[in-house]
């Protein structure tokens, strides 16, 4: 069943607004370098487990389809390591505290 979440107007208009912020470019492709179009916005702190953080700019960053897909576990959706590891610094650059799980 689609998440109804995505249909929502004001989810529209913040995802607009985040990938002009981030110049329509993979935020994560950037820091190697590279010029890579994203397709995605992706909740830094999952907004299941952070509904308070769901509509946060800072929470929010701009990703292709590949970086995106990375950063969840294939089979369960969870965080992936690496999306751990994003969560983490970005916890610390807003002084966010962390569930246990993750630190």
């Amino acid at each position: 069943m689609p998440d109804r979440f995505y249909n929502n107007t004001k989810w529209k208009h913040l995802r607009e607004v985040i990938l002009r912020r981030d110049g329509y470019q993979c935020q994560l492709s950037k820091r190697f370098g590279k010029q890579v179009p994203a397709t995605y916005v992706h909740h830094i702190f999952p907004r299941e487990e952070f509904p308070e953080y769901t509509y946060e700019a800072w929470n929010l960053i701009s990703l292709c389809h590949k970086k995106h897909m990375e950063m969840h576990q294939a089979t369960s959706g969870e965080l992936s390591p690496e999306g751990i590891e994003l969560l983490r610094k970005t916890a610390r650059k807003y002084g966010k505290a962390l569930p246990l799980r993750y630190q």
